[in-house]
């Protein structure tokens, strides 16, 4: 059955890439941001950043929350004798909600850092989008899969790797080995490995 499903899949994505599946011509590119945003200049300074963002803020934060936890504490141990029955259950219920929130404090600080690392990358992945954009549009690419998506089916021309076009554009270092290969092939030339006639 695995067989039978990969079969079909790469005969689609074959179908997808081949020149002359229907009427009109398809022009699919593929592209990996994870790949290319690495390359982006100011992207180290993203870890600065962001355990900067974890000690300034969040560690503030925890402690604030751990000091007001003991202080409510304390005040409710001392004051819980004398207090009406439904202020006792009011108060209870905020001790036990504050220590839920430090127990679960990890979780929080991991959603809190997942969110700021977002918001940083932003800028990034906006400038990437616009580049490749442009290039789709300029050079009528009718369909962009991801490229995690295809490579384990099938190896799809370096031509169509939209994420090489975008950082060429952007003039961010790419390995000289894919870059002479691809300057290579838009020049006309034969794949690497690729048996001479």
């Amino acid at each position: 059955m695995k067989k039978l499903l990969f079969v079909c899949v790469a005969l689609s994505v074959s179908l997808l890439f081949s020149k002359n599946t229907s009427a009109q011509q398809l022009k699919i590119g593929y592209f990996d941001e994870q790949a290319i945003l690495p390359l982006l200049p100011g992207y180290t300074k993203l870890d600065t950043l962001i355990s900067s963002y974890a000690q300034d803020s969040l560690r503030v934060e925890y402690e604030y929350r751990v000091n007001d936890f003991t202080r409510r504490d304390s005040i409710f141990k001392k004051d819980s004798a004398t207090m009406p029955v439904k202020a006792r259950e009011l108060a209870v219920r905020e001790l036990n909600q504050l220590k839920y929130n430090l127990i679960n404090w990890q979780t929080y600080q991991d959603q809190m850092m997942s969110a700021k690392q977002e918001q940083l990358l932003q800028p990034f992945r906006i400038k990437l989008q616009q580049e490749l954009a442009a290039i789709v549009a300029e050079q009528k690419y009718t369909l962009v899969l991801n490229q995690s998506a295809l490579t384990q089916y099938l190896q799809p021309p370096l031509l169509d790797n939209l994420a090489i076009k975008v950082a060429m554009r952007l003039k961010l270092p790419l390995p000289k080995e894919i870059e002479d290969e691809f300057k290579r092939l838009s020049a006309g030339g034969a794949p690497s490995g690729a048996p001479k006639k």
